[in-house]
């Protein structure tokens, strides 16, 4: 069954494309006045005859023809697959032998303009799927309709300025080699391999995420679900993590999916969804346009607003000095401060000192600049972050070459093989209903 039409704010346009004709016709008429003759008659019969049937077919066209827009997802994140449908309907007897369809969405890479067609009492339906390239806020729509008469007499315009704004976060890839220091504990400022293994007693059962560990794989509960899942545990570590982002501009490297800010956006996003999942409270600070403070919780929630608010960052003025400085009255024993930044100079580090003081463990990761193409040395700052006992690691631009960590889950099927050679769903496309632009 066809979806409701969607009919155009403003009126369709006729616009006639050539006065040629209209004129011919007028010189016929006069002559065939002043001067009758029968060859007048057929010329203008015959001219005056296309003239109509062009005009009678512009305006069941205009009358009949309509476009409508379906899309699957509201959201999706960068490596995503974005699904749409259009289906455009004829309703009169006049066929659209060419229709130009005119997308004016502002998504990256978004190539739903084209030209097709549609016969008389009849419908053409055709899906777009195009992989999202780009973090941010965009639009899906308006559309233009552009076709016209088979003797190319007349333009019709059909304008539809139904449209619906996506968001596009970034992905979320596995982070195996980090690990994060726990805070109020013996050691602060020092990783602990099992930090994140190391459990009491099984509450439960979830759907298995990448980057989980194959041992906490409860086969009983897959073999079942016929699909992967993977144990909860209670006694998970229970202290806050505090991201701090650095997206001063001066600081960064690179360009475009090979930049330092790229990398720190999706670094922050993976750290906080591990540490969701983990069991912690994650908060968010950092500085684009404006300082986005997200003091931490737990929760899907949480996720999804780190997610919205790491989708539309940019480069901003801000030091990473100050935000660790607007961070000490809220600084605590429990308190894991997860430091992401190209900085690798350091004058932030006299920074850090009071946070550390108050009982906080810091987990610093610096990007390397000469693999983004800069110059820089981290070597200096690495040695006083060690004499300081502060956890630290030097993130390299081939973080996300790993065939693991390549982003898109969305929409997308995953499959794992089991040892007895049965395919397992790691992933299901979640099931979601067409709904219209509005």
């Amino acid at each position: 069954m066809l979806s409701r039409h969607h009919e155009p704010t403003t009126e369709p346009q006729i616009q006639l494309k050539s006065r040629l004709l209209p004129t011919l016709v007028v010189l016929l008429l006069l002559l065939q006045l002043l001067l009758p003759y029968r060859g007048w008659v057929v010329l203008l019969t015959g001219l005056g005859g296309a003239w109509l049937v062009a005009y009678l077919w512009i305006r069941s066209l205009s009358r009949n023809l309509h476009l409508t827009r379906e899309m699957r997802y509201g959201w999706a994140q960068v490596g995503d697959r974005l699904e749409e449908r259009f289906t455009l309907t004829n309703e009169g007897w006049a066929r659209a032998l060419w229709a130009e369809l005119i997308d004016h969405s502002t998504l990256p890479d978004y190539p739903a303009s084209r030209v097709t067609g549609v016969d008389g009492w009849s419908s053409n339906r055709w899906r777009l799927g195009s992989v999202c390239t780009r973090r941010g806020r965009y639009t899906i729509g308006p559309t233009s309709l552009r076709t016209g008469d088979p003797f190319g007499l007349y333009a019709l315009n059909l304008y539809y300025p139904d449209s619906t704004s996506i968001l596009v976060t970034p992905p979320i890839v596995p982070l195996p080699t980090i690990e994060i220091a726990p805070g109020g504990r013996a050691g602060e400022g020092r990783p602990r391999a099992d930090a994140f293994e190391r459990s009491v007693s099984a509450a439960g059962v979830r759907d298995y995420h990448p980057g989980d560990s194959l041992r906490r794989i409860h086969w009983r509960t897959s073999a079942h679900r016929d699909a992967l899942s993977v144990r909860l545990f209670e006694g998970t570590p229970s202290s806050d993590w505090w991201i701090f982002l650095d997206l001063q501009q001066e600081v960064q490297v690179g360009e475009g999916w090979d930049s330092t800010l790229e990398h720190g956006v999706i670094l922050a996003a993976s750290l906080a969804d591990r540490g969701l999942r983990s069991g912690h409270a994650v908060g968010l600070v950092t500085y684009s346009e404006e300082l986005v403070w997200m003091a931490p919780r737990g929760g899907e929630n949480q996720r999804l607003e780190i997610l919205r608010a790491l989708a539309l960052v940019a480069l901003g003025r801000y030091p990473l000095s100050r935000l660790l400085q607007r961070a000490r009255p809220v600084s605590s024993q429990r308190a894991s401060l997860i430091i992401i930044t190209p900085a690798v100079t350091g004058e932030w580090v006299q920074a850090l000192l009071p946070l550390l003081q108050s009982g906080a463990a810091a987990t610093v990761l610096l990007f390397d600049p000469t693999s983004f193409g800069g110059r820089g040395d981290a070597s200096t700052t690495r040695v006083l972050l060690s004499k300081m006992t502060v956890a630290h690691s030097v993130i390299t631009r081939d973080l996300l070459d790993r065939p693991e960590s390549r982003p898109g889950q969305w929409g997308q099927w995953q499959w794992r093989i089991l040892p007895t050679g049965r395919a397992v769903a790691l992933r299901r496309p979640p099931y979601a209903t067409w709904r219209e632009l509005s």
